[in-house]
């Protein structure tokens, strides 16, 4: 837990340039406020009215609240989720013979759903706070994104008297899913809260839960096949196969939330 401290008060000190500091922060009721230009915002006194949001800095890891006073309204929330991961892109279809009897082309396989990225890990330290309503602290993964479907194969092309229809193309394989990105850890640190585990199970709700992963895409279906004219159906084509499935992306771990009470804080 010192060393928790320590390193904020390192923080502060070596890096007052890059801090934002406000002796009084005021969000009207639904104002979103976006943290920029540095991970460290430092305020005697943060008013939240109803709805209103402080949107973490999404470029760094770590971000560091420390507030002398919060006083917050209802539906307040602070915005660390990580970006959800962009779905994989399907694979082109293959084309269809190209001529009497050939077989048709395979369709492409799909791409990779990319991954979730990280919830923030918050660092919030006060001295004391009033809660009229729920306070979210969302710091979740964010989700991995669902691998791309295969390409249909091409159809086989008709066959002649002499010849056999084409086979259908083998359908593209559907790609991996994206990992979903791991929750962020909030660190609640109150100086003079008489019972700050009371305060979070009633005011305070974190939500820390990892990103779900990404589903597989599906495989492409087989390509028709090419018939006889004839309806000679032993000179007919075979379908192509199917592709197959991608597998599911690995979902996120699962953040923290580590209450201190401490008399060390910063001024």
């Amino acid at each position: 837990m010192r060393s928790t401290i320590l390193v904020f008060l390192l923080l502060l000190s070596c890096s007052s340039f890059a801090q934002l500091r406000f002796e009084r922060l005021e969000l009207k009721p639904n104002e979103v406020y976006q943290i920029k230009e540095s991970d460290i915002l430092v305020i005697d006194e943060l008013i939240m009215h109803d709805s209103s949001v402080i949107v973490l800095n999404h470029d760094k890891k770590d971000n560091f609240i420390h507030a002398k006073k919060i006083v917050l309204g209802k539906g307040c929330r602070i915005d660390g989720l990580g970006e959800n991961g962009n779905k994989g892109k399907p694979g082109l279809r293959g084309i269809h013979g190209e001529g009497p009897c050939r077989d048709g082309y395979a369709g492409r396989d799909g791409t990779g759903g990319s991954h979730g990225s990280d919830g923030i890990n918050l660092f919030l330290y006060f001295n004391e706070i009033t809660v009229k309503g729920a306070w979210l602290i969302d710091l979740r993964g964010g989700n991995g994104g669902d691998g791309g479907n295969g390409g249909e194969g091409g159809g086989g092309n008709a066959g002649t008297r002499v010849c056999k229809g084409g086979t259908g193309g083998n359908g593209g394989n559907g790609s991996t899913g994206g990992n979903g990105g791991n929750g962020g850890s909030l660190t609640l640190s109150c100086k003079v809260c008489t019972d700050l585990r009371g305060i979070v199970n009633e005011s305070i709700n974190a939500s820390v839960y990892a990103g779900s992963p990404g589903q597989g895409g599906n495989g492409g279906a087989g390509g028709s096949a090419g018939l006889n004219p004839l309806g000679n159906t032993t000179l007919d084509g075979k379908v192509g196969s199917k592709g197959k499935p991608g597998q599911p992306g690995v979902a996120g771990k699962k953040g923290a939330v580590n209450l201190e009470q401490t008399t060390a804080v910063a001024n």
